[in-house]
């Protein structure tokens, strides 16, 4: 149910959700699901590690390049790891659920579009300050057994969806165990890999699942941290090749427009919010996958992105469009609803061929 974190005593919701869901698993597989960034392989990373302390079985399902567990395709590949259980983390919160009649534990942060209608789900969006996903999942961890030691992961899901330094004591506490420029050099590192074009995140799961500290991240020579100091480098000259192209401006709307295999559209319009401090900034990417458009808005204006979508939704667009945070969210779409979103906003310039 929607609504179990409280400001109350989040901590203690999480622990007391995590219980129940245990409680509906007593044996079996646990399936945990999760987003390719920073918060979401700390939040899997986190869970797996709890769960597998404690004796349970548990593996891991991360989503590809515009992928959503509520894919065919990724539901095939669920129900072929036979769960008896499965935990949804850093992906979104509907009201259809990922696997019907598997007991399901929804750990997130973005705005809820629907309520799942079995299960429990711990879902941050309405808390002041709002907690991370990996951060909701080391509370839920503690219902577990003692995961102090994976506090770390906690603060990478912090730093990497930027959670303001001061809002939760946990980021603080784990500064002063591990370091703050550890704990920082580790998550760009682990953001890395998911936006290069081959969007592989399992070299950084398999750090975050061992590594005892961010260090074998951030100063490790293995194998895994070399592929990722690899992907950091291939998205630094995918950024730097499309933060050349000047933005379109309409009203209040500025658009930058181009195609990369990578994904990096999300730090294209972080960079242009604070040129750009009162329009709504859309940076669109053309190539990241074929047939589509994958872009992500930002505002430094307070304006309510998720509304502004909202009153501009394609016809045709499906889940993956306008989710996440009022202040930064985005979405995909294919080439035919790209162009009649960018004819409704007034860039007929920026209509691009229909592919058959």
């Amino acid at each position: 149910m929607i609504g179990s974190l409280t400001n109350d005593d989040p901590r203690a919701d999480a622990r007391a959700g995590m219980a129940r869901f245990l409680d509906d698993v007593p044996t079996g597989r646990i399936v945990v699901a999760g987003h390719f960034d920073a918060d979401g392989l700390s939040a899997v990373a986190i869970l797996l590690r709890a769960l597998r302390t404690s004796g349970r079985e548990a593996e891991a399902a991360i989503v590809g390049k515009g992928e959503t567990p509520w894919d065919k395709s990724f539901a095939d590949h669920l129900h072929a790891m036979s769960p008896a259980g499965l935990i949804v983390t850093d992906l979104g919160t509907r009201g259809e659920p990922v696997l019907s009649g598997v007991p399901t534990l929804t750990i997130d942060h973005h705005r809820p579009t629907g309520t799942p209608p079995d299960g429990v789900t711990l879902n941050g969006h309405e808390l002041n300050p709002e907690p991370t996903s990996a951060l909701i999942a080391w509370w839920a961890a503690a219902a577990l057994g003692d995961a102090s030691d994976l506090q770390w992961l906690a603060a990478l899901g912090l730093i990497g969806d930027m959670a303001p330094e001061d809002a939760f004591p946990e980021l603080a506490e784990a500064q002063a165990r591990w370091g703050k420029t550890a704990l920082r050099d580790a998550t760009s590192l682990v953001n890395a890999p998911r936006r290069t074009a081959a969007a592989d995140a399992l070299p950084a799961l398999r750090l975050l699942l061992t590594a005892d500290g961010p260090k074998i991240i951030s100063k490790g020579d293995s194998a895994d941290a070399q592929a990722l100091v690899a992907a950091k480098a291939e998205v630094r000259a995918a950024v730097e090749a499309a933060r050349r192209i000047a933005p379109r401006v309409v009203g209040d709307v500025a658009l930058i427009l181009f195609a990369s295999p990578c994904q990096i559209h999300p730090l294209i319009a972080q960079q242009w919010r604070g040129r750009l401090k009162d329009k709504i900034v859309i940076a669109a990417n053309s190539g990241y996958r074929p047939g589509w458009v994958h872009f992500a808005a930002r505002s430094a204006s307070g304006r309510d992105l998720l509304a502004f979508l909202a009153e501009h939704r394609p016809e045709g667009a499906d889940g993956r469009y306008g989710n996440g945070h009022a202040q930064a969210t985005g979405g995909a779409l294919t080439i035919a609803q790209w162009n009649d979103f960018v004819t409704g906003l007034g860039f007929d310039q920026a209509v691009l061929p229909r592919v058959d």
